[in-house]
């Protein structure tokens, strides 16, 4: 590639950025339903039209937020499991960090649920292509945690595929954080702290994989 190229290149990503930079900040602040194109527009600082050169639509534009918020999520699940005696030790913490990044960053949390509810298009657009692959990442490092685990003998040896488990895992604990936050105030009245919730949660899920 060109010097000149390169060039073009940089700055097109700098434009890029800017533009999920700007709807990241309008996400956390108004919720995604409220943000509209116009509204990224000026944020960003950049023209209507010019938005629509990178991105397609709103739900195009939605997309590459979701990229950012698995990055970031894979980020601190490395982060969490680093230093660990032991597999389920990672596995454990990469739960807590989890639990986490949904209270510290709901925007994100919600931009993961959004893309996990969408329905399916007739073809794989390369934004979304790119979510796949970015959520892809983020299991591996819960399967390299759940093997570290059963090579030394703190997960139990028969639970089957990994990457079949960590999805089971993702599950449980997704569904485990919204209803927290759904229902927090129906736990409450039956006198059921969030955190005691979380802790039972978490410890139910590593019986499971315990020996």
């Amino acid at each position: 590639m060109s010097y000149i190229n390169e060039r073009r290149q940089e700055e097109r990503d700098r434009r890029r950025a800017e533009i999920v930079d700007a709807a990241e900040a309008l996400y956390a602040e108004v919720g995604w339903d409220a943000v509209t194109m116009d509204q990224v527009a000026r944020r960003a600082r950049l023209s209507r039209a010019l938005v629509y050169v990178y991105f397609r639509d709103k739900s195009d534009l939605h997309l590459a937020l979701v990229e950012r918020a698995l990055d970031t999520l894979r980020e601190r699940f490395e982060a969490a499991r680093a230093g660990k005696a032991r597999g389920i030790d990672e596995v454990e913490a990469i739960g807590w960090a989890y639990q986490a990044y949904a209270r510290e960053l709901p925007h994100y949390f919600d931009a993961c649920a959004r893309f996990e509810a969408r329905h399916g298009s007739d073809g794989v657009q390369p934004n979304e292509a790119a979510c796949m692959a970015a959520g892809h990442r983020v299991h591996e490092t819960i399967v390299a945690s759940l093997n570290r685990g059963v090579a030394d003998g703190s997960i139990r040896a028969d639970i089957g595929d990994p990457y079949v488990t960590s999805l089971a895992l993702w599950a449980f604990s997704h569904g485990v954080v919204q209803i927290a936050a759904t229902k927090s105030g129906q736990m409450e009245i039956e006198g059921i702290p969030v955190q005691r919730f979380f802790d039972h949660a978490i410890a139910m899920a590593l019986r499971t994989l315990k020996p």
